[in-house]
């Protein structure tokens, strides 16, 4: 084995006084490396306020969670305001974030508007507005009234108003802010029938109207509202079913999904935060899509 032999251009280097580019590089590198540490995650969500609508439900819970474990304070919204409480004494907090309560019914546009100055006159300011509340409908196509439609398709109407409240406030403020709504899989693809047959109404034609509507509302507003700095983003869940739904449709949703099993609530944290935060800040109009593959076949 051959000894290692120096460098004579690296070895005439050492010892002399550094060249001014090299001092220059030197400082650059630890100037890169303090600021690389002294920055906050692009997740980070501390000293941001998010009000989240539907909080206390299956999906909700887990979202207020997620949102405060990120450093967000949390303003839960639900029509029963003792749940919506309850809600928030079970959230993480840290030395910034304080979660409040409101009651809002979001098929009321009079509960909408005050439910928001509610939540204003508790917080500083809004930056996020997580849309998640849903009032579900069991009509399918066969059964469904031209009423029962309509009255499905107010939630879109509520996602709508609250939005632009949201909107109109950030704008105010000068500031930046995000706005997520949430569609699912079925706003894209239609339902299996034989995934319902023998075991219940198949999925409401009024509910694949309605979140069809949401993901495409994403999209314009995201486009009129880029001006304001105000990012909307769209989240679209696969199957997640909660504790009320049969076993067995359970078991037909599952052979469905390309992962083979079903969604958990804490699975859509992760993708809430994401578009909640910084580290999409340059996403807007999209529809971010979490199914286990559904939507892949």
């Amino acid at each position: 084995m051959q000894p290692r032999r120096s460098c004579p251009n690296l070895a005439k280097q050492r010892g002399q006084p550094k060249k001014p580019w090299q001092q220059t590089l030197g400082a650059n590198v630890r100037t890169m490396g303090k600021l690389a540490s002294d920055r906050k995650s692009p997740f980070d969500l501390t000293g941001r306020t998010a009000l989240l609508t539907g909080g206390s439900g299956h999906l909700g819970r887990a979202i207020a969670h997620g949102l405060a474990l990120a450093g967000a304070s949390v303003i839960v919204s639900s029509r029963n305001l003792a749940t919506a409480r309850n809600v928030t004494t079970e959230l993480p907090r840290n030395e910034t974030s304080s979660h409040v309560a409101v009651e809002m019914n979001q098929l009321d546009y009079e509960s909408i508007n005050t439910a928001f100055e509610t939540a204003l006159q508790q917080v500083d300011h809004v930056d996020i507005l997580i849309n998640n509340a849903h009032e579900p409908t069991t009509k399918d196509w066969q059964t469904t009234s031209p009423d029962d439609f309509d009255y499905q398709l107010k939630n879109i109407t509520a996602y709508f108003s609250l939005a632009r409240l949201v909107r109109n406030h950030i704008v105010e403020r000068k500031a930046r802010g995000s706005i997520v709504f949430l569609g699912s899989m079925y706003g894209l693809v239609s339902s299996y029938p034989d995934v319902y047959e023998d075991i219940s109404t198949p999925s409401p034609v009024a509910y694949q109207a309605l979140k069809g509507g949401v993901i495409q509302m994403t999209r314009h507003l995201a486009v009129y509202w880029a001006k304001d700095s105000v990012r909307v983003n769209c989240l679209s869940p696969g199957p997640f079913p909660n504790d009320a739904v049969p076993q067995k449709l359970k078991q037909r949703l599952a052979e469905k999904v390309p992962l083979g099993r079903l969604g958990h609530p804490e699975e859509l944290v992760g993708p809430i935060v994401f578009l909640a935060s910084d580290a999409s800040s340059f996403m807007t109009g999209q529809n971010l899509v979490i199914d286990g593959g559904w939507t892949a076949w």
